[in-house]
């Protein structure tokens, strides 16, 4: 809150003073969920971690990081699934699926439009051991396209902290507390919220800049 006033209206407060103007006014900041775990699923093969925590990058297309998340509202016994890939670059979302079934043809078409995007990118490929990311039609893809392929450890989300950091970031600003018509509009809106956070979705860690703005203004002074 305090990057936004700051930047926008060209002050230097501290977040100290923004947090107690936020308390004055009963502003509160929306709280993240924790993440349930997921089952797994014995698994073709698997790679090692060697993206190892470090999550930064010199380039873009250096570092990808991928990962499935689900969403469901009340009155539908559907879910939604969403499944982005995140270039550690600049945070951006480079693309991304969504599907009602969480199924490998899910992150097959996200892989495919990343691909189509960056035909030259050979980045390091890093996800969980999900069932989609260990099987062998996944691994040809990866081999194919010349990446080096990353997993996380078992049970350590913290691995892929940045994907789950954004997880976290688009559920608690846009879904939870809120109130859908139904998952098409949810997806409608998740749709515009990703457009937002690339494009107007100021970060710390890029100069208070947002992370496409970051990208188009370290080319011009590359």
């Amino acid at each position: 809150m305090a990057m936004y006033i700051n930047k926008l209206n060209h002050f230097s407060f501290s977040e100290g003073y923004i947090h107690r103007l936020m308390k004055l006014l009963k502003i509160k900041a929306r709280i993240r969920r924790k993440k349930v775990n997921r089952k797994r699923v014995k698994p073709d093969y698997v790679k090692e971690n060697i993206l190892s925590r470090d999550f930064t990058a010199n380039s873009p297309n250096e570092k990808w990081l991928t990962d499935v998340t689900e969403f469901s509202i009340p009155g539908d016994n559907r879910k939604l699934y969403l499944s982005p890939i995140m270039d550690l670059y600049d945070n951006s979302i480079i693309t991304y699926e969504l599907s009602f079934r969480n199924n490998n043809r899910l992150v097959f078409k996200m892989f495919d439009k990343a691909i189509e995007i960056y035909p030259d990118a050979k980045p390091i490929f890093h996800s969980d051991r999900g069932f989609q990311y260990t099987g062998n039609v996944f691994k040809n893809k990866i081999e194919e396209s010349e990446m080096t392929q990353s997993m996380s450890r078992v049970g350590k989300c913290i691995d892929n902290g940045p994907m789950e950091g954004f997880f976290g970031i688009l559920k608690s600003e846009m879904f939870h507390g809120k109130k859908f018509k139904s998952l098409e509009n949810l997806a409608e809106k998740i749709v515009d919220y990703i457009e937002f956070y690339n494009e107007r979705r100021f970060q710390k860690k890029l100069g208070c800049m947002a992370p496409i703005e970051y990208r188009n203004h370290t080319s011009r002074c590359a």
